[in-house]
C-alpha cells in the first residue's frame, strides 16, 4: 500500500502564505489563515507543500486502510482559493447558495478571491465543517 502524500509537516503556514506570488492570493490567505484560526481554535499545520489545515482527524475504511486527514483547510493556488471540508455536511448546500461566487468540487469549494464570497457565511461553513468533520465523520 502507497503512503499518503498529503500528510502534516514541520513547515510554517504563515511563510508558505508569504511567499504566495499572486498578491491577491497571498492577502487573501493571510486572512484566511485568521478566519480559519479564529473559527477552529487550532494553529495551522501545512500538509503536505501545498495545504494549510486546521484540525485532524482519524478514518478508517471497512477495506482496513486507515490515516489521518485535515479536518478543514485551504490552499492559495495560482487559478484559485481551494477550500478543504466544508462541503460535506447535509446544511452546506443552503449555506453555499448563499456565499456568493465560487465552484464545487468533488470534496471543495473554489473561489477566486476572498471579496467574490460573503465572509460571515465562509466562517460558518467553516465551523459547520469542522465539528461535522471531527464529531460526527470521523474521531479526531
Amino acid at each position: 500500500m502507497s503512503s499518503p502524500v498529503t500528510v502534516p509537516t514541520p513547515a510554517d503556514a504563515r511563510a508558505f502564505v508569504d511567499a504566495v506570488e499572486h498578491p491577491t492570493r497571498r492577502a487573501d490567505g493571510l486572512v484566511l489563515l485568521d478566519l480559519f484560526a479564529e473559527a477552529t481554535g487550532c494553529e495551522p499545520v501545512m500538509w503536505g507543500p501545498s495545504i494549510v489545515g486546521f484540525g485532524s482527524y482519524h478514518y478508517r475504511y471497512e477495506s482496513g486502510r486507515e490515516g489521518d486527514s485535515l479536518a478543514v483547510g485551504f490552499s492559495p493556488r495560482k487559478a484559485n482559493l481551494a477550500l478543504y471540508g466544508l462541503a460535506n455536511e447535509a446544511a452546506a448546500e443552503e449555506m453555499l447558495a448563499r456565499l456568493g461566487k465560487h465552484k464545487r468540487g468533488a470534496s471543495c469549494v473554489y473561489v477566486n478571491k476572498l471579496a467574490d464570497v460573503d465572509v460571515a457565511v465562509l466562517r460558518e461553513l467553516i465551523v459547520r465543517g469542522f465539528t461535522h468533520m471531527r464529531t460526527r465523520v470521523h474521531q479526531p
